[in-house]
């Protein structure tokens, strides 16, 4: 029986691993654009795939967003507003999208102050990720401050947003009733749990 040396199983890996890059990458053909928002975008891109076929992919280009897991006396700072692409009212964290050029650090400092009228004294970030990358390069960066103080809200011409600040035990009921379903203020109700548990993000 031949027994395979530790090398042998790292380099089958490997052209494996490489094999698979080669047979999922696709490369773009062509770019329609179809739609150009104030500061969204969608495309229609004809790729090529692995086996010679071409197929179409509708892409939503997005600026970017921050986001802030901001805590005010143990408490979760959270916004409810309505949102008419699901047609219901929604308990969220402060987020928005960044402006041209703009570091995240700084859009997740002005929103926070923007919506809620808190202002951030210091911003840690804890990771960043794409919201729907099937359709979508969203990039969101999620930040974390436990020391806020009051600053001036300054909402859009179109916003209406409550502010609440709510417990942990309330962050999840509204998880379980959907009043909370989209998915970084439910990543950063687990982030502030684990937060409470180890003091840790």
């Amino acid at each position: 029986m031949l027994i395979e040396s530790v090398e042998e199983r790292e380099c089958d890996f490997l052209m494996a691993k490489e094999t698979k890059h080669k047979l999922w990458r696709e490369e773009t053909i062509a770019t329609e654009s179809i739609y150009q928002g104030t500061f969204l975008s969608m495309q229609v891109d004809t790729v090529s795939l692995a086996d010679g076929r071409t197929v179409s992919r509708e892409i939503v280009k997005h600026p970017g967003a921050a986001a802030v897991i901001a805590l005010l006396d143990g408490k979760l700072i959270v916004v409810d507003q309505f949102r008419k692409a699901i047609d219901k009212f929604q308990i969220e964290i402060p987020a928005g999208k960044l402006d041209a050029n703009e570091d995240p650090i700084v859009a997740a400092g002005r929103e926070l102050e923007e919506e809620t009228g808190y202002r951030a004294k210091n911003l840690t970030l804890i990771n960043s990720f794409y919201t729907s990358p099937g359709f979508s390069n969203q990039k969101t960066y999620l930040y974390f401050t436990d020391d806020v103080e009051r600053g001036v809200q300054s909402l859009d011409d179109d916003e209406e947003i409550v502010v609440e600040a709510i417990t942990i035990e309330q962050a999840d009921a509204y998880i379980a009733e959907g009043r909370i379903s989209d998915a970084k203020t439910i990543v950063a109700v687990y982030a502030w749990k684990q937060y409470l548990l180890s003091g840790k993000l």
